[in-house]
């Protein structure tokens, strides 16, 4: 509990901000009814809809939504159509909006940095105080922060999906050692 007590403003903040981060999305994936693993649901699609269906292999597939039959799903891709075997589906998802993934690296970058540049301020400020001796701690944390920041936003999710379809077993995926 010390270190809580010896954190300044900025520590919490950062503390605050990767918790944040860390907890995104974590009650988006609840199904509890079951809703998802009925097939029918590929029923709200229409032709010409871009989905992307994920694998049982961890293989996915992304393309224009043609049809689907009792035995699997067939999509148009730029190479054409592909015919993928319920058996092997994990997940269908209907994809909504578009890729901002250059955005979240920007974003993430410029508050990284911002981060960073207060907490080597307040580094600079406690050590001058401290010792009496000034460090250039200020561009090194918006530097290194920043870097982390641009970081997170390429790993952050961009553009929206909603999941339509999920095998009944799909959780089993999420766990499985690669």
């Amino acid at each position: 509990m010390k270190f809580f007590r010896t954190l300044s403003a900025a520590g919490f903040l950062v503390l605050a901000l990767l918790g944040a981060c860390f907890s995104t999305g974590t009650a988006s994936g609840k199904d509890s009814k079951g809703l998802l693993s009925n097939w029918d649901n590929l029923k709200s699609l229409t032709r010409g809809q871009e989905i992307r269906v994920e694998m049982n292999n961890d293989q996915s597939y992304q393309g224009q939504f043609e049809s689907f039959s009792d035995g699997g799903i067939t999509l148009r891709q730029p190479t054409g159509e592909q015919t993928l075997a319920r058996k092997d589906i994990s997940r269908v998802s209907q994809l909504i909006g578009q890729n901002h993934r250059r955005r979240n690296i920007l974003i993430g970058a410029a508050i990284g940095a911002c981060l960073g540049l207060a907490a080597g301020l307040t580094a600079d400020h406690i050590i001058s105080n401290s010792i009496g001796v000034r460090r250039a701690w200020a561009p090194i944390g918006a530097t290194g922060v920043g870097l982390a920041g641009a970081l997170i936003g390429a790993v952050i999710p961009t553009g929206r999906s909603r999941d339509i379809y999920r095998s009944p077993g799909w959780h089993h995926l999420i766990y499985r050692a690669h």
